[in-house]
Formats: C-alpha cells, structure tokens, sequence
C-alpha cells in the first residue's frame, strides 16, 4: 500500500482527501498538515511515497515547497486554480487535481500513482531492464535495450527506439543518463546520448546509428573513442 501525506492549509480540503483516501482503499494517509514547516519535518524524519499538496500554501507555494523537500516522492497537486498546471508537468507530478474534484476524479489520480509505483519498485525484466517515464501524466514503459540514442531539445529529450515511435520526455540528459547502465550508453555531445550496442558505424567526428548521423562533440570525443576502441 502506498503510503502518503496531504499538505493543505484548508482544513475542510483535508478532510476531503482523507475520506476519499478511505474509500479508495489503496492509499494508506499517514498524516495531514497545514503548515509546510511542520509537513518538511515530518518528511526528513518518515519519508513516503506520496504526496497531496496543495499549491496556494500562505508562508511557502506547493511548487516551491516541493523542490524543497529531501526526497522526490510522487505528488498529486491539488489547487483551485488551473494556471499552475504548466508548472507542475515541468515538475513530472503523478496528476493535477482542479478543487472540487469529485471521488471519481480523485480515483484516476491515485490510479496513475499505483500504476507509476508499481512499475517502479519492480526490479528487473527477464530481456533486460526498463524505464518508467512520466509522458503527459501518463507513465510510458521503456526498455532500455530498445533505446538507439537520445536527443536534447531545449527542455525535452527526444528517446528515438528501435522499430518504435520516439517518445519525447520533460527531463534534463543528466538525469536520464543517471538512470542508465554507463556501461551501455555513453553521451558523445551536449545534445545526444548513445547506446553503444547500437553504433553502426564511426566515421570522422560522426556517429552513424539506424541511418541518423550523430555528432561527436570535442570535449566528448576522447571518452568516447577510448570506449569505443575496446
């Protein structure tokens, strides 16, 4: 069961969230607040995997509040307005809750948060590991052994598979490089990073991958070849 808080300074939005909680069944509400202080030093002590925040909070925004927190649990943010939906996809949020939500409402947003939790404490398939990416509040499965090569563009990254549509993701590269074996993907410039089982061919300063020509950047060329050459 997935354990969580709710952050609101409305009481009757507490309540709210902890009887729908109930009726959900699969949503264990630990504690609620009213106050960001006392909610971040709940969470340095008892992390969970979820939270209910609400982002018109008095002393410090649900948004800023958080990028704050020690750890990244799941968030579902509850607001009466709907101008901050922008923010909180940049913020890759489980879901976005328009106050009054109904309980059937609420239900799809707990949905999304069992699914994207279950994918993600699941260790590994028999052909190889996978990602679990947030798309549009939706979750997208990825094996990594499908992955050609990644492209950066501004703030997305363009994930171009083999034999599939690409995906394109609001993630910076460093953090999905993170999330991949450094044995098997190697970043060769500022904007592309490469699986090494997928390289075709290496001519030049440029990498030839599923017929798509990928530059090697200067400052990535000696890492690179020195991969690469073994």
């Amino acid at each position: 069961m997935i354990k969580a808080i709710a952050l609101d300074d409305e009481p009757p939005a507490l309540e709210i969230i902890e009887t729908f909680c109930n009726r959900a069944g699969s949503i264990e509400l630990v504690k609620t607040f009213t106050k960001t202080s006392e909610a971040f030093s709940y969470l340095e002590k008892f992390p969970v995997d979820l939270i209910f925040l609400d982002i018109n909070m008095p002393s410090l925004s649900g948004i800023e509040f958080y990028k704050s927190i020690p750890q990244k649990s799941m968030v579902i943010f509850t607001t009466s307005y709907s101008e901050y939906a922008v923010e909180s996809y940049n913020l890759n949020a489980v879901d976005y809750l328009l106050k009054p939500f109904t309980f059937k409402r609420f239900e799809q947003a707990v949905q999304k948060a069992n699914d994207f939790y279950r994918f993600a404490t699941q260790q590994e398939l028999p052909d190889g590991k996978y990602l679990v990416l947030r798309v549009d509040y939706g979750l997208v499965k990825i094996l990594s052994d499908d992955i050609l090569f990644i492209e950066g563009l501004d703030n997305y990254l363009k994930i171009h598979l083999h034999q599939q549509k690409p995906v394109v993701v609001r993630l910076t590269m460093k953090a999905l490089q993170e999330k991949l074996s450094s044995s098997k993907f190697i970043r060769v410039h500022r904007s592309y990073l490469v699986s090494l089982s997928r390289i075709e061919t290496v001519r030049n300063k440029t990498i030839f991958i599923a017929g798509e020509e990928i530059p090697i950047g200067t400052s990535y060329e000696e890492s690179f070849f020195s991969v690469f050459g073994k």
